[in-house]
């Protein structure tokens, strides 16, 4: 028979990490009273061997900087989902509209009415919307856990899952808890230098452009953080910051989904006017390339010409009658496409619970594109820029993600001469280096129907 010695209680001292009323307190990682070990194989077991355990804070929801899951998920999933199913239930044979006329009210889960309720058109400062968090990367090796990779860098696609998880914050803060606000797009996300270094991160932004109706744009900023105790009002130096980009989020209703007017942005200032033209002119541009993609619109002339030069000199590769010859240093695009499979669980879920956090998506498909480009390669690729990139349908809680990655373009190979390629400044490592695009399509297929619908394309 076993005899357990019962463990000493856990003491977790608490210390407040840098940034004041920024991040929540994390206990030290400490090394509790040593235990005894026992086994079933009693004095052969080793029996009365001493083993040491430690232990850490606990980490924020789907590895998000817990700082930012302050807004997030207020209802424990399986209560969520009990209610969901007891609505379902108590709706069957009921009339429609009801669902309509009722608003799924934030934190508690009970339906109440909309009426009277959010906080409507009209218009905002952009500074009431601001946002800043501390990272503290450099000051915290293991919150830095959660964020380096296996060559010692910062992991990026942690850092797109918490300026995505940002952007929320902030989208929430010039809405209102009133109404359902979800990532359309990524317009943009622009590496000005690239992350090199520990350190400790200012993750940073405001809606910068809203017209008052369902649409912002939130632009968002990483910067190297100030040190301890310093604060200054005045913009960050070009060579402290190391990355800027743009969302674009949408508000709709909780019940309906629709869209729902929200308020608009006033500028203040000479700054402020650059920021919201800057969000006009790039509005403007995706009203007109709206429906120009290859799903909605054929290829126009130019596009078909070059298509089809394209195929004459793909089937000469094939052909052994002509003298064009596949270069050795060649990949083809299909031999370059790899394929990932999940199933979306709840712990990447958003607010609203059903439905997957697109900081989630986004570090899926960057991962995915760093992986093809690395297979590729045979090294380790330096991540420039992000293109514009959608969010078509939503990721439901339960379903199943596929996402694949394909070679779309590359500079011509580089056989050492600087001439013969690009020496981009700011990437990593000396010497010329080769760009490379990658896309990315995603699609979500709900298991229970069969169905498969493309959730956006990177």
């Amino acid at each position: 028979m076993m005899k357990l010695k019962s463990p000493p209680p856990l003491n977790f001292p608490l210390h407040s990490i840098k940034g004041s009323k920024l991040t929540p307190p994390y206990p030290n990682l400490i090394h509790l009273s040593t235990l005894k070990s026992c086994n079933s194989y009693g004095a052969t077991g080793g029996m009365g061997r001493l083993r040491k355990f430690s232990t850490t804070r606990c980490c924020g929801t789907d590895g998000v900087y817990r700082e930012l899951t302050a807004m997030r998920t207020k209802l424990p999933f399986i209560e969520a989902w009990r209610r969901e199913e007891g609505k379902k239930a108590g709706e069957k044979g009921e009339g429609e509209g009801i669902a309509k006329k009722l608003k799924l009210e934030e934190g508690s889960g009970n339906l109440v009415s909309r009426t009277g309720e959010g906080d409507g058109p009209g218009t905002k400062r952009m500074r009431d919307s601001y946002h800043r968090v501390i990272l503290p990367l450099g000051s915290d090796p293991w919150l830095l856990d959660n964020y380096i990779t296996a060559s010692g860098h910062i992991r990026l696609g942690a850092v797109f899952m918490d300026l995505d998880a940002l952007a929320g914050v902030i989208s929430y803060k010039h809405t209102g808890d009133s109404v359902m606000t979800v990532t359309a797009a990524v317009d943009r996300i622009t590496l000005s230098r690239p992350l090199l270094e520990i350190c400790d991160l200012e993750l940073s932004g405001q809606v910068t452009f809203a017209t008052g109706r369902s649409s912002m744009e939130v632009s968002l900023q990483v910067a190297r953080a100030l040190p301890f105790g310093e604060e200054s009002n005045e913009p960050r130096k070009k060579e402290d910051i190391f990355m800027e980009c743009a969302f674009t989020m949408v508000s709709l209703d909780p019940v309906t989904k629709k869209a729902m007017k929200i308020a608009g942005v006033e500028p203040e200032n000479e700054v402020e006017r650059n920021l919201y033209e800057l969000g006009m002119r790039s509005y403007e541009k995706k009203k007109r390339e709206m429906g120009r993609g290859l799903r909605s619109k054929e290829p126009d002339d130019e596009e078909s010409d070059l298509i089809h030069r394209l195929w004459l000199k793909t089937l000469d590769y094939h052909d052994p009658n002509t003298p064009s010859l596949l270069p050795k240093t060649c990949t083809r695009m299909s031999t370059s496409k790899i394929q990932s499979v999940q199933i979306m669980q709840p712990q990447y879920r958003n607010r609203h619970n059903f439905m997957i956090f697109g900081g989630f998506l986004l570090k899926s498909t960057f991962e995915l594109a760093f992986t093809c480009a690395s297979a590729i390669s045979h090294s380790r690729p330096t991540f420039i820029a992000l293109d514009p990139s959608t969010f078509e349908n939503p990721v439901p809680v339960g379903s199943v993600l596929y996402v694949s990655a394909t070679l779309a373009y590359c500079d011509r190979v580089l056989v050492g001469d600087e001439e013969e390629g690009r020496a981009d400044e700011g990437v990593e490592g000396k010497g010329v280096k080769t760009r490379v695009q990658i896309r990315v399509d995603t699609k979500v297929k709900n298991v229970e129907h069969g169905e498969t619908k493309p959730t956006g394309a990177v």
